[in-house]
């Protein structure tokens, strides 16, 4: 009897530990790969170019809240892969990345696994604005795409800057 109870005081010490390094509940888990439903930027990205590709990001939980992004780009014929740091801040859903000259918050939609990725920031000495809409699944999902111009119109951005891209799979060198 007293092995049985000295059994449960030792696994309740165990679990309690483990149960603190839980994320908090209003700590959500933003892990896993993510697919572009749409965009929107400042100025006009569909001036005569060929529609915009765009690949899935991966997206990994750190210990303290901060977020890992891995995205990959097609530019000049060639496939760039750019990994960077989402740095939590006290705020929910904010982030900073590139020491600071970008904040970054994430908004969730009213369509489950649906998000919206708002940024904020500086480059060659010029603010700058994009949105994302994102969602865990390729599909295209006209709710989420009409909250997202909703919340790009909130934000001042113009209707016609507003990309729907072609999503790829995987990037490959040399092709079109």
């Amino acid at each position: 009897m007293k092995s049985l109870l000295l059994t449960i005081l030792l696994l309740g010490l165990v679990a309690v530990p483990k149960a603190q390094e839980a994320p908090p509940d209003d700590q959500e888990d933003f892990s896993g790969i993510w697919y572009t439903q749409a965009m929107v930027f400042d100025r006009n990205h569909t001036d005569g170019k060929r529609p915009m590709k765009v690949f899935p990001m991966t997206v990994i939980a750190l210990e303290g809240g901060s977020l890992e992004a891995q995205l990959t780009f097609w530019d000049n014929g060639h496939c760039h892969m750019k990994k960077f740091l989402m740095h939590k801040t006290d705020e929910p859903h904010k982030y900073t990345a590139f020491k600071g000259k970008k904040t970054i918050y994430i908004q969730e939609t009213s369509v489950k696994g649906y998000y919206i990725l708002y940024c904020e920031g500086q480059r060659h000495g010029r603010s700058h604005r994009k949105g994302k809409l994102i969602g865990t699944n390729s599909e295209k999902n006209p709710e989420a795409m009409e909250e997202f111009k909703k919340f790009a119109m909130s934000k001042g951005f113009r209707e016609e800057n507003i990309i729907v891209p072609e999503q790829l799979d995987q990037c490959v060198s040399g092709s079109n």
